[in-house]
């Protein structure tokens, strides 16, 4: 019996393989499925992102020496450097001589507008005004070392640069007793018990955070108590919303009735706060007939809910029943944050099925292209993104504490360390208020979800170019032919007013444009009669040329007082019919503000 050969014969000479081949398997073996990620190595990610708080260190890893070995290989950038370093040092000496024998001259260098770290009269006195000079000149040295440097990318500058800002803020001179003159002060008054108030201060809050509970003070505004308390009833209720009717204020209504959909990372009733600042209360008040989303609070076992399933579940499901409610009639959408971009993107994918549902379109500080996203776009890249895909896989969702963590590294002067040196150095809690409270009761957000949002808008920017899929279809903006009333906030850390400009580049739409004073949260709850607020406005309509954002603010027309009654009139303008008798509302499944947003 013959014995099997150990290796198979190998042909000579080798077979010839056709160009057409040789084409094909180098197309196969790049368009084949990728291996998914293992699970022990996902594990590994999430047990370090636990302790980063979701932060990818290999994305702060590759910025950082992306930066090293560019600035290696730049020795004209380090003569300017060292030129800078140099000038500066002379300026702060000069400075500190004159100012030290009595001599009156300006300061070498002032704050940003933004920062209110040195506005006390305090810091303007010997020594302490050579220690925040001192400061802020080498806030503005690395500043300078970190930007400018030929070859790093733009995305790699921003992390470095923001990462040299994080420890020169802890440096900080605020932060330090024995050079925050305030600080001293108020020792020397109170002989030490400022100390002994913010121990108790910082001890409270360290239970309160273990023990999952808001901040003090957060108990004296609870939703259906002190805030979310507009009459009105939940009329619809899925595994996802629950959908609030308001009950009419006026014998009269419009025909078209107003939907609103906030943010899901957020609860409801930032728009429901105290009576005297509640916008939804104002729209009632005016005469509209409001309906106001509220989204399930998700858990685990909502892991694999996606971001089509918040627009169809979510948004198509609540105008669906409003126009059961209201029939016959268009609706006035409005949306908030998250909310205006999946109101944007449903009103895309209804232009193309059914675009007799909707009226009008409001989105109040909401991005529809991402690509100039503001400071968020630190935490986004292909590895940050992986990292906090890893983390949210292990647990489910992204935590509440986990976002909040990253919304105050990006104003970590004025979120931590000034408020640590308020509470816990000066032994002074501020007031709570509606706002805050607001604040503190934030949501999570599914494993699945909150993936479709880094990648397909964040880091692809799929909605504005036109790559999004509903329902096995691309849909795109340019669809939507509707009059938009877009507001966006001047100091927005979440939603720049430059990137929400870029609205205007739907060439098919009648859009008026508002930049309001305050941020994210406080442009948008500027109610009539809150002092010192001012907004710009410009109206554009179809076939108007494309104007930059910078032009628009030279050329839009400044006001004084609350943006609200302009929008109302707005709303007002766009109705299609006369008013109506005021709506029944119901039927009731529980009265508002409804359940969901009692949820933990």
């Amino acid at each position: 019996m013959e014995t099997p050969p150990l290796l198979s014969p190998v042909p000579w000479p080798p077979p010839q393989i056709s160009g057409a081949q040789r084409h094909q398997d180098l197309v196969t073996m790049h368009t084949s499925v990728p291996e998914p990620p293992a699970d022990a190595d996902r594990l590994l990610h999430a047990l370090i992102g636990h302790g980063t708080h979701g932060i990818s260190p290999t994305s702060l890893t590759l910025a950082m020496v992306d930066w090293l070995m560019h600035m290696a290989g730049a020795p004209a950038k380090w003569q300017r450097l060292a030129q800078k370093s140099w000038h500066k040092e002379l300026r702060w000496w000069d400075y500190a001589i004159r100012t030290s024998i009595g001599i009156k001259v300006p300061p070498c260098i002032k704050p940003l507008p933004q920062d209110r770290r040195f506005r006390s009269e305090a810091w303007q006195h010997w020594p302490y005004n050579l220690l925040q000079q001192a400061f802020l000149l080498n806030q503005q040295w690395w500043y300078n070392a970190t930007t400018g440097v030929d070859g790093v990318t733009e995305h790699h500058e921003q992390v470095v640069s923001f990462a040299a800002r994080q420890m020169l803020d802890v440096m900080s001179p605020l932060n330090f007793v024995a050079t925050n003159p305030e600080v001293l002060a108020t020792t020397i008054a109170e002989h030490g018990l400022n100390f002994l108030r913010g121990a108790g201060h910082l001890v409270e809050d360290m239970q309160r955070q273990m023990a999952g509970q808001a901040p003090a003070g957060a108990e004296h505004f609870r939703p259906g108590h002190e805030v979310a308390i507009t009459p009105g009833e939940v009329v619809y209720r899925n595994g996802l919303i629950e959908l609030i009717q308001y009950s009419p204020a006026t014998p009269t209504v419009f025909a078209e009735p107003v939907l609103i959909v906030p943010a899901w990372i957020m609860k409801y009733y930032i728009l429901d706060l105290s009576p005297h600042n509640s916008l939804i209360r104002y729209l009632v008040d005016q005469g509209h007939t409001v309906f106001m989303i509220s989204w399930h609070n998700p858990t685990a076992d909502d892991r694999d809910l996606n971001l089509n399933d918040y627009l169809e579940n979510g948004v198509l499901a609540a105008i669906d029943v409003v126009r059961a409610l209201v029939p016959g009639q268009r609706v006035n959408a409005a949306g908030y944050c998250l909310g205006g971009t999946l109101l944007s993107m449903a009103a895309a994918a209804l232009a193309c099925t059914d675009s007799k549902v909707l009226n009008t379109m409001t989105l109040l500080a909401a991005q529809t292209d991402f690509s100039e996203a503001g400071e968020l776009s630190l935490f986004i890249d292909e590895s940050q993104v992986t990292w906090l895909e890893d983390l949210m896989w292990e647990q489910g969702y992204l935590d509440n504490r986990q976002m909040a963590g990253a919304f105050r590294l990006l104003r970590s002067n004025d979120l931590v360390w000034s408020i640590a040196v308020e509470q816990y150095l000066l032994g002074r809690r501020p007031p709570m208020t509606d706002l805050l409270a607001w604040n503190a009761d934030t949501t999570r957000m599914p494993y699945r979800m909150h993936s479709d949002y880094l990648r397909h808008l964040f880091l692809h920017n799929d909605l504005f170019t036109g790559r999004y899929r509903v329902a096995g279809r691309p849909i795109a903006l340019t669809d939507v032919e509707l009059p938009i009333f877009a507001v966006a906030t001047m100091t927005d850390h979440v939603s720049p007013w430059r990137s929400v400009h870029r609205i205007h580049l739907l060439a098919a739409c009648d859009i008026a444009f508002l930049l309001t004073s305050g941020g994210h949260n406080a442009g948008i709850i500027s109610e009539p009669g809150h002092p010192g607020r001012h907004f710009y406005s410009m109206e554009r309509h179809r076939g108007d040329c494309y104007i930059d954002a910078d032009t628009w603010l030279a050329e839009a027309r400044l006001h004084d007082g609350s943006w609200w009654p302009t929008w109302e009139g707005w709303l007002s303008r766009h109705t299609q019919g006369a008013r109506v008798p005021a709506r029944k509302v119901g039927p009731s499944l529980a009265h508002a503000p409804g359940t969901y947003v009692l949820e933990r």
